[in-house]
């Protein structure tokens, strides 16, 4: 916004009074994101930059391209406004699929995770999906079709204000290729207590999947130009599903005891990562479903009960994961700072390096739409699909 500044200039100009225009400096957020960045129209929508907090010093800026999160501040063990997500600065990079594709803070729909080369079968219809996640011959739909997915469409703004932003989208029947006309809320609320809350809520008028998740990729050191894995993680799962080399999960569940998929206690990410172990060689790093103990068939998910927790030693900053889904899928920045990668600046100018930080994304166990004996996505007519997770934060 510009003012007008009345100045008088002496000397050979006495008495002469000339109005000149002068800018205000830009006003940031706590996270030093400059909303005006994040202004702009696509596809004749408006984009917008929102800021969501509470009295203890929590600030999440959220943008309605992709129903993203920006930043995530909370204070540190010294009370430091730290930010602790991954991102970008300006929509613009948000925008460029081509040259700067991200799913970060991302509201991920129709389907999170990945379906087998794209092919399901509703109502007794076979549908082909966008596979845009390609490994060799084989090519899998990921995250409803990434780039052509939910993340990169305007959401419309339902409700805002200083603590809630509510988004929704239309997702049209044949949308990247799966069927029926979708309705899709999620709802952003920072809590009292410091808790991000995420709520997302659809209802359709064909049989369809939806399985929808938040894709905020955590460092809490809050210095994202270090890799994240001396961050300490705990996981309340028994069990994993392992994945094949083109991270298609293989229909087995199998027990993480005794593996390197054994968080049950709290632990070091760094030490337990055994790059011999087959599954995390495949991966790189950790890019699994665990089936969380807080998900019963008969009672459904506890989201009271911690799923997760990661913890940075270097910040204090403790962060408490709950939903009411059976699984969580815990990505370690794997393709984070490879190749080319490794060049693009990010918040504030920043490169990450890979394994830089931590996703922890609830979800129902990915490919579950073709393996009929897990819990299934499955929404019909009359149906509304809801789904929740919350992030605690903390220090200690």
């Amino acid at each position: 916004m510009k003012h007008l500044k009345s100045i008088i200039i002496g000397a050979g100009m006495a008495g002469m009074l000339f109005t000149a225009c002068t800018k205000d400096e830009p006003k940031l957020t706590v996270s030093g994101l400059d909303p005006a960045a994040f202004d702009t129209i696509i596809g004749n929508l408006n984009v917008q930059l929102f800021t969501l907090k509470n009295s203890n010093g929590m600030e999440v800026c959220v943008t309605n391209y992709g129903g993203r999160v920006v930043s995530l501040v909370v204070p540190d063990k010294d009370g430091k406004p730290t930010d602790v997500v991954l991102g970008f600065d300006n929509i613009a990079q948000y925008a460029d699929t081509l040259n700067t594709p991200s799913d970060y803070g991302s509201s991920v729909g129709r389907y999170a995770n990945r379906i087998n080369q794209g092919k399901i079968t509703v109502d007794g219809k076979e549908y082909q999906l966008r596979q845009n996640d390609r490994h060799g011959e084989i090519a899998h739909c990921l995250h409803g079709g990434g780039n052509t997915g939910w993340m990169h469409k305007v959401w419309e703004v339902v409700e805002s204000n200083d603590s809630v932003l509510k988004l929704s989208l239309i997702s049209p029947d044949g949308d990247n290729g799966f069927p029926g006309e979708v309705k899709a809320t999620v709802t952003y609320a920072v809590l009292p207590n410091n808790t991000l809350d995420i709520q997302w809520d659809a209802t359709t008028d064909k049989e369809t999947i939806v399985n929808m998740t938040n894709h905020n990729y955590y460092n809490l050191n809050g210095d994202f130009s270090q890799p994240g894995m001396d961050m300490v993680l705990y996981v309340n799962a028994d069990n994993f599903t392992p994945s094949d080399a083109t991270y298609m999960t293989t229909g087995e569940i199998r027990s993480v005891e005794g593996t390197p998929m054994d968080f049950r206690t709290p632990a070091v990410i760094a030490e337990k990562m055994d790059t011999n172990y087959v599954y995390i060689k495949n991966a790189t790093g950790y890019d699994h479903n665990w089936c969380l103990n807080t998900y019963s068939r008969e009672k459904g998910g506890d989201d009271t009960v911690v799923c997760a927790s990661l913890y940075s030693p270097k910040t204090g900053i403790f962060m408490e994961m709950f939903t009411n889904e059976p699984g969580v899928q815990v990505y370690t920045g794997n393709f984070q700072g490879v190749g080319p990668d490794a060049q693009i600046a990010r918040k504030h100018g920043v490169k990450y390096p890979k394994h830089v930080s931590v996703c922890l994304e609830s979800q129902k166990y990915p490919d579950s739409p073709n393996k009929k004996e897990w819990v299934q996505p499955t929404l019909k007519p009359g149906e509304t699909y809801h789904s929740h997770a919350a992030y605690k934060f903390s220090v200690k």
